[in-house]
């Protein structure tokens, strides 16, 4: 073919799912209370994917704060902690104990994951400030 470097894209293209991850809009917690935020994930099979959770606080980039379901990157505090339910399909991030510098929007997003070792690709977006869902596009 004289444009292969078009082809792989678009075959890569036909075998991606969308995926849809709603939020709750906001979630309200008091100082040192233990807050959960969730995160639904639409396949139905939240096992088969990586989830990975990102913080951003007012002014500042996004930073990780849970990657691969459940890891804490290095320098994130141990009052974070990520889990999935794979009975109802749902991720959740809790802070065992809120801090005032914890005042920040707080994003899911999910990426295929052959093997729960590596996740092979992630498109998405974040749509809103608040965002009830937001769209990947997952590709195995």
């Amino acid at each position: 073919s004289p444009w292969p470097g078009l082809l792989s894209p678009l075959t890569l293209f036909a075998h991606c799912t969308e995926v849809v991850l709603t939020q709750p809009r906001s979630v309200l917690g008091s100082l040192e209370q233990k807050v959960t935020i969730s995160c639904t994930h639409s396949s139905g099979n939240i096992g088969s994917y990586s989830v990975y959770w990102y913080q951003q606080r007012p002014g500042s980039a996004p930073t990780t704060v849970i990657y691969k379901d459940d890891q804490r990157p290095s320098g994130v505090p141990s009052r974070f902690s990520g889990s999935i339910d794979t009975s109802s399909s749902a991720a959740y991030l809790t802070s065992s104990g809120l801090q005032p510098e914890d005042k920040a929007n707080d994003y899911c997003q999910s990426g295929y994951d052959s093997n729960k070792d590596t996740a092979l690709q992630t498109h998405g977006e974040v749509r809103s400030k608040f965002p009830r869902a937001s769209l990947s596009w997952v590709c195995p």
